[in-house]
């Protein structure tokens, strides 16, 4: 499946105002609290609904457990009264894209699912390539 035929709930890649989401990730990582690895992230998703969530990540002494700012987006979202994240941007610092850690790409798909949109270094792809058979709610009913 090519990038831009990726289906979400809100339409096409083409309909997501990907700048807006940017701008919000950059504006959000100026508020990271990384004393430590001084390397702050950003990141904002579309919901479904057409709201804007965002989180940063905030570290800890104790490093394992600190947040990434993915974890801050999903609270965000549930706090805000929930729904499924339809394209998602993550930026460090210097406002480049990044790809978000394996704990936080489940993080997007337990809260986005297999067609959420995913602004990447190499460009926008669906949740279902950047992680393939992925584990989720559904096989906790099994």
């Amino acid at each position: 499946m090519d990038s831009t035929d990726s289906e979400t709930d809100t339409g096409t890649e083409t309909d997501i105002e990907w700048e807006r989401l940017r701008i919000a990730a950059t504006q959000i990582m100026q508020r990271a609290y990384v004393p430590y690895s001084r390397y702050p992230v950003g990141v904002a998703g579309l919901v479904d609904d057409g709201r804007v969530v965002a989180g940063c990540n905030v570290e800890n002494a104790s490093y394992g457990v600190g947040l990434c700012a993915e974890c801050g987006m999903v609270s965000e979202l549930a706090a805000t009264g929930g729904g499924r994240l339809v394209a998602v941007w993550c930026v460090d610092g210097q406002g480049a894209t990044l790809m978000p850690c394996g704990r936080c790409r489940q993080l997007l798909w337990e809260h986005g699912g297999p067609g959420c949109l995913l602004q990447t270094p190499e460009g926008i792809l669906p949740m279902e390539q950047i992680l393939p058979q992925a584990f989720g709610a559904e096989h906790l009913q099994r």
